[in-house]
């Protein structure tokens, strides 16, 4: 996949902000990968702050919807993993300054 093209994708992903935490979910880095097939199917793998996040599909409803907005993708596959899990650690230096982590 083309780095411009990766770009793009990551962009419109940190317009979808997570409804608990206020922070995009790249910068919180719950985006483990992000990748495109050859039909324009953008294949997004990601995990949640929790495993019982009630806003699992929430979140996916919001990452299809930015996804969409651009030309190359046809169509969006979100694959939800719990491994490795999520931690603080993911989250962007933005991010842990904004919800003051240290």
């Amino acid at each position: 996949m083309e780095a411009d093209l990766k770009d793009s994708i990551l962009g419109a992903l940190e317009n979808v902000i997570d409804p608990e935490l206020g922070i995009d979910i790249v910068n919180l880095g719950l985006v483990y990968d992000v990748d495109m097939n050859d039909e324009g199917t953008a294949m997004i793998t990601m995990t949640l702050t929790s495993m019982g996040c009630p806003l699992g599909p929430v979140i996916v409803d919001q990452i299809r919807t930015a996804l969409f907005e651009l030309p190359e993708v046809k169509d969006v596959d979100v694959n939800i993993v719990w491994n490795p899990p999520w931690s603080k650690e993911h989250m962007s230096r933005y991010a842990k300054m904004a919800l003051g982590v240290r």
